[in-house]
């Protein structure tokens, strides 16, 4: 369906029609591009002339894509995202890595362990703009949602590149204060007088086999008193920290906080692997490659953090 000016693309008629299709508004798409609202709605709708098709569907609430509109904007997202890719890619510094770098991982790991150590990444890449998205969904990176991603599954798309940086092991941990009121569990069998706060099972978790300590509990034949389902993990990891109960959460945490108590040491779930994800088309990219090798620096410093935690006292 080519869009032609004379002989060219129109290529200004493309972009405000992105930016309208994002802004669900001329104003707002106006407001964006530095245009007025008469001018964005001029070139929309002789864009529609153009191709002799409705676009957008008007109502009081805002503009709602038709169903070519949709198609158009697929094809249009793609192709400039892809330009802004190739523009970032030919402008970046020879010398240092620079530009925007937007990376995604889960809450509980981004917010314990990512967010306190990025300073040293900033201070070491001041030309890097780094923004944090943390969500135990799984963000788009080939639609450009985030950059990088570092997650706890292996990525279903084919056209990602995946990096294994650490494997990390799941323990059983309570707080101080929940072991002072209903003592330590010993044995398996010793979870029947105990609380236990599970990742509800109607929920999606970032990482494979979640809820295995429950599995090995009832496995026993021993009834689990779920005392709480959440669908988060640093939510679990913050009840753990309140006295509410037990939990199996990744080590890593209890480094960070040594407040938590590793319990039933012989118990363990089946080692995790983190991953580096990024989209093809990014591998060559300073920034990408700056990052990576932070995470890797810093994760081989904490190895034994990352991999294994013994009791505590």
């Amino acid at each position: 369906m080519p869009i032609r000016q004379g002989n060219r693309l129109d290529w200004d008629k493309l972009r405000v029609f992105h930016a309208v299709a994002e802004a669900g508004s001329f104003t707002h798409a106006g407001e964006r591009l530095g245009l007025s609202q008469s001018a964005v709605s001029r070139q929309i709708s002789g864009l529609e002339e153009s191709l002799a098709q409705s676009l957008f569907h008007r109502h009081a609430r805002g503009l709602i894509l038709t169903e070519q509109g949709d198609l158009l904007y697929q094809t249009v997202h793609e192709v400039f995202t892809k330009l802004a890719l190739v523009e970032t890619q030919l402008t970046e510094s020879r010398e240092r890595p620079t530009g925007p770098l937007k990376v995604t991982t889960t809450v509980a790991f981004g917010s314990v362990w990512l967010a306190p150590r990025v300073k040293h990444f900033i201070q070491e890449y001041p030309e890097i703009d780094l923004t944090l998205i943390l969500n135990d969904g799984e963000l788009d990176l080939a639609m450009r949602e985030a950059d990088v991603a570092v997650r706890f599954m292996a990525p279903r798309q084919p056209d990602l590149v995946k990096r294994v940086l650490r494997s990390i092991s799941y323990n059983v941990y309570a707080a101080p204060d929940y072991l002072r009121k209903y003592g330590t569990p010993q044995t398996i069998e010793d979870m029947a007088d105990h609380k236990v706060i599970i990742y509800g099972d109607e929920f999606h978790p970032p990482v494979e086999n979640m809820n295995w300590f429950v599995s090995a509990i009832e496995t026993a034949g021993v009834p689990v008193r779920p005392v709480l389902r959440v669908n988060n993990i640093y939510s679990m990891y913050r009840a753990v920290q309140s006295g509410l109960g037990l939990a199996a959460l990744p080590a890593y945490l209890s480094q960070e906080d040594t407040n938590l108590v590793r319990v039933l040491p012989q118990m363990s779930g089946d080692p995790i692997e983190i991953y580096f994800v990024y989209p093809e088309e990014m591998r060559h990219l300073k920034r990408v490659e700056a990052f990576r090798d932070f995470l890797m620096r810093q994760m081989s410093g904490a190895r034994a953090r990352l991999t294994e935690t013994p009791p505590l006292a």
